[in-house]
Formats: structure tokens, C-alpha cells, sequence
């Protein structure tokens, strides 16, 4: 077993809290992790991207090939299209719809869902309002980890337990929201936006 997963978006959307979620869930089944983060300009809404590499045999680096990534997570869209190069061909494309618009030529909505409609294994939420409509807000990167869960060849439960390891220091509510939140991802046939 092996998966290698590609984290994108932008400084204070979550990526990281994602990356221990899903290393937490590894570390339960005894798999070996390997994760490599590029912060970049995070405090001002710059990008911020993680490699994740998962496996049930020892792992020699931590940087993904390209053309070698199983899964891309991404919470903006143009993150997502950014790092198409080290995506498998079979790969999976799980991304927010809802753009962070951080510079002032950003494509217009039609230019980039077109890009989209090019895969055929991709889910594109907007795990945002998803989030908000649970009364979370701020859970729209646990939102996507739950859409993306499927294809992460890790157990559901192990993944529950990620978060309330992550984030029970946070209070049990915080916890609640979030595990609601990752099951409610998990069934995103509701809201796919494509």
C-alpha cells in the first residue's frame, strides 16, 4: 500500500491541520509517513503546499515525483490546477470551489471549472458553505479531508480519531463539529458543484 497525496491552498485555510489529521490516521495503522510543507508567504495569503507520502514499507524521500501523486487536496482551486503535473493519470482531484481571489487578474470562475471538466476523477465542493451550513465555519478543509477520505486507503475511523487527536486540546465541541464535519464530506454526492 502506498498513497501519495499532494496538500494545497493558501496560508490560514487548513492545510496543515490536514496533513496531521491524515498523518495521526496513518501513524494508527502502523504505516510509515513521510511530509515535506512549503509554508511559502502563509501569513499573507500565499500558497501553501505539503507533500504527504503514505506506505505500509519504508519511504526513502519525502518529495513527491511528479506524475507519481495519487491524490491532490487542495482548499482553492487554482492550487488544485497548479500542481496537475504530479498527479497520476488515474489520480484524484479534491477541491474547494470557493476561490480565494489574492491577486487582482484571477481567472473568472467558467476559465478554471473548464480546466476541471478535463478529469473525470475529481470532486469539487464548496466545502466553505458546506462548513457553514454545519454551523462550522472554519471546518471546510475537514469538509474536503471527508470528500477525499475514499481514496486515502486509510479506515474512516482511524481518520475520526485523527481528529480528536488534533484537535481535542480544542474542547470537545470543536471535536464534534469537525468529526460531523469529516462524515458529512464523506458524502458529497450531495454537493458536487460539476
Amino acid at each position: 500500500m502506498e498513497t501519495d497525496i499532494i496538500l494545497a491552498g493558501v496560508g490560514g485555510q487548513g492545510i496543515l491541520s490536514i496533513a496531521a489529521v491524515i498523518g495521526s490516521a496513518a501513524l494508527e495503522e502502523n504505516l510509515f509517513i513521510k511530509q515535506t510543507e512549503v509554508h511559502g508567504m502563509s501569513q499573507r495569503g500565499g500558497d501553501v503546499q505539503s507533500h504527504l507520502r503514505i506506505s505500509d514499507q519504508a519511504i526513502a524521500s519525502d518529495l513527491i515525483p511528479l506524475g507519481r501523486a495519487d491524490i491532490i487536496i487542495s482548499l482553492e482551486p487554482l492550487e488544485a490546477l497548479r500542481y496537475l503535473p504530479y498527479l497520476k493519470k488515474e489520480g484524484w482531484i479534491v477541491t474547494n470551489s470557493k476561490p480565494f481571489e489574492n491577486i487582482p487578474n484571477y481567472p473568472k470562475t467558467d476559465q478554471w471549472m473548464k480546466e476541471y471538466r478535463r478529469f473525470s476523477h475529481k470532486i469539487v465542493l464548496n466545502a466553505e458553505q458546506i462548513a457553514k451550513d454545519l454551523g462550522a465555519p472554519r471546518s471546510g478543509n475537514v469538509v474536503l479531508l471527508g470528500a477525499a477520505s475514499p481514496y486515502l486507503g486509510i479506515d474512516f475511523s482511524h481518520l475520526e480519531n485523527g481528529i480528536r487527536q488534533i484537535f481535542g486540546k480544542k474542547g470537545e465541541n470543536i471535536v464534534e463539529i469537525n468529526l460531523k464535519a469529516l462524515q458529512v464530506g464523506r458524502e458529497t454526492e450531495n454537493y458536487l458543484s460539476i
